[in-house]
C-alpha cells in the first residue's frame, strides 16, 4: 500500500504507541484520584500538557486544554467565546474553512447572527482587504484556518490577529490549526491569537484526541459541563493514554519539522512535477508558494475524480478528492469553487498528502502509473473532443 492521504489521517508513530500502552494496561487509575496508584497517570497528563505547550510555542501550561478532536476544539472555541459575548452578533470567517467551522457558523446564522465569509483568490490566498473592511466593533469573533486541508495554502494568521485587534480589541480571534500542526512551526506566545485548535491524528497520534490553546486573557464557557477536569472548561475523566500519545506525538513532530520542510517538500514537488509533466490534462490547483510542505492538489480535466481514486486504489494507492469529512458527497469541493477552479477540473481534482513515512519509491510508483490511469479514463470520458483538443494544445 502507498498511503498519500495524510491530511485525512496519519499512521500512529511507534514511539507514540509505546508511551500510550502502559495507560491502557497496568496504569489504568483515574488521574484525579488521591492514592499512589493514580500518580503515574497524573504525571503523564502533566508531561503531555508541557509537550503540547511547547508544540504551540505557548507561555503557560494552563493555556492548553485537551479535547477529543479538531472538531471539538473548534466548537469549544467558537461556542465558548460567543456565549461569553452574547451582545455582539457578528462573525467573520472564510469561504474555505473546514466543515466543522462552517457548519457551526451556519447554526449561529439560524440563531440570528450575521456571518461574513471572506473570499480567496484563484490561488487560494485570503482577501485581507475584504477582511479589514468587515471588522466592526460589533464583531464578536473572527476565525481563519492556519493551513487549508485541501490545497495546503498557509494563511498569515499572526498578521491577521494584529489586524483584528487593531480594529476591534475585544474581538476574539480563533485559528483552526489542524492542518498546520506538525507541518510548519507554531509559536503563539508573542502573537495576538486567542485560540488555536489541533487534532492529534493529523501528526501521528491516534484518532480521538485533540487540543485547544486558549490565551489566558480569553474567556470561554464550557462546551461540556460536569466535573473539574481541564480547569472546569472541559468536563469528563481525562483520556490518559491518548493524551500521553498526543504529547509524545507533539514532541516528535516538532523535532521532525526540518525533515518535513526539506525532504517531504522535495518528495511532494517531485510527485507534483512528475504528474504535471507526464499527464496532459493535469493542472495544479495548489499555489506554487506559501503552502504546507506535504500537500498538493491536482486537477485532471474532463475526468471524474471518483474514477481516478478507484483506479489508484486498485493499485494500492490511497489519495482523496478533498476533505475526508465530505467523502461521499457528489458536490465539488467548496474550497476549489471559492478559488474559481474551472468546472472542467472541479470534479477531477485529487489531493495527495505526504508524511515522514512516505518513501521515494512510493512517489516513483505513482508518477509511473498516473499516465496509464489517465489514458484508460480518457478513453471512456464523454468529453472525447475536448480531451483531444487539450492533448493537441499541450503537446
Amino acid at each position: 500500500m502507498i498511503y498519500l492521504d495524510n491530511n485525512a489521517t496519519t499512521q500512529v508513530d511507534k514511539e507514540v504507541l509505546k508511551v500510550m500502552l502502559p495507560f491502557l494496561e497496568e496504569e489504568y487509575a483515574n488521574p484525579s484520584s488521591m492514592y499512589d496508584f493514580a500518580k503515574k497517570p497524573s504525571v503523564a497528563l502533566k508531561i503531555a500538557r508541557e509537550q503540547v505547550r511547547d508544540f504551540y510555542g505557548a507561555e503557560d501550561v494552563k493555556e492548553v486544554f485537551f479535547t477529543s478532536c479538531g472538531s471539538e476544539s473548534a466548537n469549544m472555541a467558537i461556542k465558548g467565546a460567543l456565549n461569553c459575548n452574547k451582545n455582539k452578533k457578528h462573525i467573520i470567517t472564510t469561504k474555505v474553512e473546514h466543515p466543522c467551522v462552517l457548519n457551526t457558523y451556519k447554526s449561529f446564522e439560524n440563531e440570528g447572527y450575521k456571518v461574513d465569509y471572506i473570499s480567496v483568490s484563484s490561488d487560494g490566498q485570503l482577501n485581507i482587504d475584504e477582511l479589514k473592511e468587515k471588522i466592526t466593533k460589533n464583531t464578536a469573533l473572527v476565525s481563519v484556518m492556519w493551513a487549508n486541508n485541501e490545497t495546503g495554502v498557509i494563511n498569515p494568521v499572526e498578521e491577521i490577529a494584529e489586524i483584528v485587534k487593531s480594529k476591534s480589541p475585544e474581538t476574539v480571534f480563533f485559528v483552526d490549526g489542524v492542518q498546520a500542526a506538525g507541518k510548519i512551526p507554531m509559536s503563539v506566545k508573542d502573537t495576538q491569537i486567542d485560540m488555536v485548535g489541533i487534532s492529534g491524528h493529523k501528526f501521528h497520534a491516534p484518532k480521538g484526541v485533540g487540543a485547544l490553546y486558549v490565551n489566558k486573557s480569553c474567556r470561554l464557557t464550557p462546551l461540556i459541563n460536569g466535573g473539574h477536569q481541564e480547569r472546569g472548561l472541559r468536563a469528563g475523566t481525562e483520556n490518559v493514554p491518548y493524551i500521553a500519545g498526543i504529547g509524545k506525538a507533539a514532541e516528535l513532530a516538532k523535532s521532525a519539522l526540518p525533515y518535513e520542510n526539506s525532504e517531504i517538500k522535495r518528495l511532494r514537488d517531485k510527485l507534483e512535477n512528475g504528474i504535471l509533466k507526464n499527464v496532459f490534462n493535469a493542472r495544479l490547483n495548489s499555489p506554487l508558494i506559501n503552502r504546507v510542505p506535504n500537500t498538493t492538489n491536482i486537477g485532471f480535466e474532463y475526468v471524474e475524480g471518483e474514477l481516478i481514486l478507484l483506479h489508484l486504489s486498485d493499485l494500492g494507492i490511497c489519495a482523496s478528492s478533498g476533505s475526508a469529512c465530505t467523502s461521499g458527497s457528489l458536490e465539488p469541493s467548496h474550497v476549489l469553487r471559492a478559488m474559481g477552479i474551472p468546472f472542467t477540473a472541479l470534479h477531477g481534482s485529487i489531493r495527495f498528502s505526504l508524511s515522514r513515512y512516505t518513501k521515494e519509491s512510493d512517489i516513483d510508483f505513482v508518477i509511473e502509473k498516473m499516465p496509464s490511469i489517465m489514458d484508460k479514463l480518457t478513453k471512456i470520458s464523454p468529453f472525447q473532443d475536448e480531451l483531444m483538443k487539450l492533448k493537441n494544445l499541450r503537446r
